[in-house]
């Protein structure tokens, strides 16, 4: 395919406002990257000692242990990184659009005119200026723009950005036998770091956003607009797509039970993978809206669950149900080793709503407000 390219003018731009700034920030995402594009982006903001931040499930763009890399710029996001973006002086956008999800509805960034000084590379000309007046627009595929960043030389020293990022990924804690955000750590430091890991949406994935560490180069599957019941058939898919590959899909409840039905897909063609149903018994995100919205007033949400080890076990596949955090380890490994379709249910205590808060001070503090 081809893509444009960025012009020396719009590059002897980027150098000068880059020289200039004292608060500068990049944030990448969208489509159109490889590997070694993503890669020379990495190894040119390390060593200018740059700040980089990953758009909403984006996350897989950067090594998460590189020592540039900020976190990511979506929901749930960590105050010290919403604040770098807010304050920057410079604001170097490769890929991503800047919707609703990227820019916490909008706040991040002002619209239409940002605070910050703007400097948006796009592929696709109809996203420049679309909501965001930038001060640079720059019509450019990502290979072609990375490449050329070659020639522009810049050292800012060392940036404080990772270390806030390792302290916000580090588990909190929360109700319950079962910690939900050790499990995610577990997992990050236990899977192959080629792992495909596919997330569906709910707040449940807040805790996967927050405390798993991508490594590989898009290993990260999740619906960037938000749809329920995408994590288990695209984890399908990566499956079928990849054998070769190991793969990973989290899941909630009623995420699952959107599209629950894929498991004998999975048991028909022989996609042998471990998938994690987060089970509280409700959809989370509206429980946590109507919470501190009309606290008390519970409408719609609660879930009458099966029982999906069970589930999992009635079409062919392995399934285990955890209810403890001692014993994900050794259940993940049977599954793991099992050969087939698995799941594993992780039972969670349903006053955790997210890593940071509960749904009963959720409660209590709406119910304050209106005092």
């Amino acid at each position: 395919m081809v893509r444009p390219s960025p012009g020396a003018s719009d590059l002897q731009q980027v150098k000068r406002l880059f020289e200039k700034a004292q608060r500068p920030f990049v944030l990448v995402g969208g489509g159109g990257w490889d590997r070694e594009t993503a890669l020379k982006l990495q190894k040119w903001a390390e060593a200018a000692g740059l700040p980089v931040g990953n758009s909403f499930r984006c996350q897989d763009l950067l090594d998460n242990r590189s020592p540039s890399y900020a976190g990511d710029v979506g929901i749930g996001l960590n105050p010290k990184l919403a604040q770098r973006v807010r304050e920057a002086d410079v604001l170097l956008v490769i890929g991503a659009r800047l919707g609703e999800m990227t820019t916490s509805a909008y706040t991040l960034v002002e619209a239409p005119v940002p605070k910050q000084t703007l400097i948006h590379v796009h592929a696709g000309a109809e996203e420049l200026g679309r909501v965001y007046r930038p001060a640079l627009a720059i019509n450019s595929g990502m290979s072609q723009f990375v490449s050329a960043l070659d020639g522009i030389s810049l050292k800012r020293g060392s940036t404080t950005a990772h270390d806030e990022y390792l302290e916000w990924s580090k588990p909190q804690p929360m109700p319950g036998k079962l910690h939900y955000g050790e499990v995610i750590c577990w997992l990050s430091g236990r899977l192959p770091e080629d792992t495909i890991v596919a997330g569906g949406a709910g707040n449940f994935a807040g805790w996967l956003h927050r405390h798993f560490r991508y490594k590989g180069f898009r290993t990260q599957l999740g619906s960037t607009n938000g749809s329920m019941g995408y994590g288990y058939p695209a984890a399908v898919a990566a499956k079928l797509a990849r054998p070769d590959r190991p793969v990973l899909a989290i899941c909630g409840d009623g995420d699952f039970l959107m599209n629950g039905q894929e498991f004998a897909t999975a048991v028909q063609y022989g996609a042998a993978f471990v998938a994690l149903v987060v089970n509280n018994g409700k959809y989370g995100t509206i429980r946590m809206h109507q919470e501190r919205e009309y606290p008390g007033r519970v409408y719609g949400t609660e879930l009458r669950n099966p029982d999906f080890a069970a589930y999992a076990r009635a079409f062919g596949g392995h399934g285990e149900i955890v209810e403890r955090t001692g014993d994900f380890a050794p259940a993940f490994e049977r599954a793991w080793s099992s050969g087939k379709p698995a799941l594993i249910e992780l039972r969670i205590d349903p006053d955790a709503i997210t890593p940071a808060t509960t749904l009963s001070a959720i409660r209590e503090k709406a119910l304050k407000s209106r005092q």
